[in-house]
């Protein structure tokens, strides 16, 4: 008689935790803190551009060998870089999911939903893929320079900047993704807080407003540089 040789495995804490929709949550949460950290990171690095291009251009450089000797050329900026795109896929991917079964667990429930709820839910859909969308135009743009009109010029961000912004589509193209960023983080984050157990009844207006100033600040602090280009303030 032959011997049964399979075992019993059973599923890991984690693979549990990101079947549940809390996990799930859970991932979509920190990932997005993680986007957002950088966000804030990004946005004060894109404002030098207004002291100058020797100041702007100084920064990229800075950037591709932030902790030399110790690490070398590049390495922390790619390190920050896989660290972003697996913030990115996770988010994606917990998103898809999460609204996958939502629409397969409650297909009817939502008929009188408060039209905030259905407002906040179609916000950040279309927002994360309009986002989604930008994110690669803008590497083609100013990363590789495959879309880039003007002439790509490696190693001078600061003139690719300005070609970029030279343009209407160029303008039309941030300003959108820019907008739907800032309608993404101001209901994201206070989503986020939920997941977490930050949020609680009595730090409601504190978080709404939290939520609320990072949206205005970062949608302003990005939108100010194509708008100092478009108005000659940059150059």
């Amino acid at each position: 008689m032959a011997l049964d040789t399979r075992t019993d495995r059973r599923p890991s804490f984690a693979g549990l935790l990101w079947r549940s929709t809390v996990g799930k949550k859970t991932v979509m949460a920190v990932s997005g803190l993680v986007m957002l950290l950088y966000l804030v990171v990004h946005m004060i690095g894109n404002l030098k551009i207004f002291f100058g291009a020797d100041e702007f251009n100084g920064y990229a450089h800075w950037l591709r060998v932030a902790g030399a000797p110790f690490m070398h050329h590049e390495w922390t900026l790619w390190l920050a870089r896989v660290v972003l795109v697996a913030a990115v896929v996770a988010h994606a991917t917990s998103a898809y999911q999460l609204s996958r079964r939502d629409l397969r667990a409650r297909p009817h429930r939502y008929a009188h939903r408060k039209a905030r709820t259905g407002y906040a839910t179609r916000t950040m859909r279309w927002g994360g893929i309009i986002l989604g969308l930008f994110v690669v135009w803008h590497l083609l743009d100013l990363t590789t320079g495959t879309v880039h009109t003007g002439g790509f010029q490696s190693g001078r961000p600061y003139q690719n900047v300005v070609d970029t912004f030279s343009t209407w589509y160029g303008n039309v193209i941030y300003l959108v993704a820019m907008l739907a960023l800032g309608l993404h983080i101001r209901h994201g984050f206070w989503s986020a807080a939920q997941t977490l157990g930050v949020g609680s009844p009595a730090r409601e207006r504190l978080l709404t407003a939290l939520a609320q100033v990072l949206a205005l600040a970062l949608t302003a602090g990005f939108v100010s540089v194509p708008v100092a280009v478009m108005t000659g303030v940059v150059s």
